[in-house]
């Protein structure tokens, strides 16, 4: 354990862009930056986490929903990556106005809204008991937000990568096309790579595989409930080394 019972004292959230629309939809649902704020900051208040986020920006638009179009890929990869930085200033203007201190950093500079992401700056953010919101990706076309949230969770030496989704976790087919879908409650890297199962884009999870970066997937919904997870309780699927 590391401290106050915590079995993991620095956490990295990834939230994709979908969590931030209305149901199966695009764009910007306000209400929904609320929700996710309000749990955020109870989870805070319950214990002394140390909470990074990254954000996805496929409410707006991905990159990848050109293809087959003659638009310029690396043109629309950095509108997706701006579209990141939507999602965090929305979300961060929840956060603060109801008192959670955060700063929002971003990997392409735009001083007018956000700090460039600095690793120490960062680090010292999270001891400090910011909320830090990680956005603009890595700053480079052909890389997704998993892939960021893998690299900063190494580099500013989070304990965990928690990904929320719309599902209980990672099953061995869609469940919401084949009910008799098993639901993983641990798999080990290999086996996870074995069963092609797709929890993070390859680069991502290679990371997390090599710096041993586990990885818990789980349902949005139960964002409240955080503390258990940090706690060291089962929920959703844990990926890890054994």
């Amino acid at each position: 354990m590391i401290a106050n019972n915590l079995k993991y004292k620095r956490v990295l959230l990834k939230l994709g862009g979908e969590l931030f629309s209305k149901r199966g939809g695009k764009g910007i649902h306000f209400p929904a930056y609320e929700k996710i704020a309000r749990n955020l900051i109870a989870v805070k208040k319950r214990n002394s986490i140390e909470l990074a986020i990254v954000l996805g920006g496929g409410n707006i638009l991905r990159g990848r929903e050109v293809n087959n179009t003659p638009v310029d890929k690396v043109v629309a990869d950095y509108m997706g990556t701006l579209a990141t930085v939507i999602n965090g200033l929305g979300l961060q203007e929840a956060l603060e106005r109801h008192g959670a201190p955060t700063r929002m950093m971003t990997a392409i500079e735009m001083k007018a809204v956000a700090e460039p992401y600095i690793r120490r700056r960062a680090q010292r953010h999270l001891e400090k008991g910011r909320i830090v919101i990680f956005t603009a990706g890595v700053g480079s076309p052909f890389f997704t937000t998993d892939s960021g949230a893998a690299l900063r969770a190494i580099e500013t030496g989070c304990n965990v990568i928690l990904k929320a989704t719309n599902v209980d976790g990672v099953y061995s087919d869609d469940p919401r096309k084949n009910k008799k879908a098993k639901l993983y409650s641990h798999l080990t890297y290999q086996e996870a790579i074995e069963k092609g199962l797709e929890i993070m884009d390859a680069t991502a999870f290679a990371l997390c595989k090599r710096q041993e970066m586990p990885i818990i997937v789980f349902n949005v919904k139960a964002l409240n409930k955080i503390d258990d997870i940090v706690r060291g309780e089962c929920m959703g699927t844990l990926v890890s080394r054994n």
